[in-house]
C-alpha cells in the first residue's frame, strides 16, 4: 500500500489521541476490501475511525457483516457515483 492509499489525520471532535484514517480500496474485488480493512483495523486503537472507499458494491454487505462479527461499529454507509463508502469505529 502506498501513501495514496491511506491518509491519517487527528479528529478534532473525538477523544484526544484518536485518529481518523481513510483506506483506498477502489478497484479491489471481494474479498480484498474486507481483508485490507481487517489489516488496517489491526493497526488502529479503540475509538479510531476508519473510512473505507470502494468501487465493489459487495462491500455494502461484506464490511458491515465483518464489523458485526468483530465487534466494530458502523457509523455510516453511503453509495455515490459508483463509489461505496463505509465509515467504522474501531472498538
Amino acid at each position: 500500500m502506498n501513501r495514496d492509499d491511506q491518509q491519517d489525520s487527528r479528529e478534532g471532535g473525538r477523544l484526544p489521541g484518536t485518529i481518523s484514517t481513510t483506506l483506498n480500496a477502489r478497484r479491489l474485488l471481494c474479498p480484498l476490501p474486507v481483508i485490507r480493512t481487517q489489516d488496517k483495523v489491526k493497526t488502529l486503537k479503540s475509538g479510531d475511525v476508519l473510512t473505507v472507499e470502494c468501487t465493489d458494491p459487495g462491500v455494502m454487505q461484506d464490511i458491515p457483516a465483518w464489523c458485526r462479527i468483530n465487534g466494530h461499529k458502523v457509523l455510516e454507509t453511503r453509495a455515490e457515483n459508483g463509489e461505496y463508502v463505509i465509515v467504522l469505529e474501531v472498538v
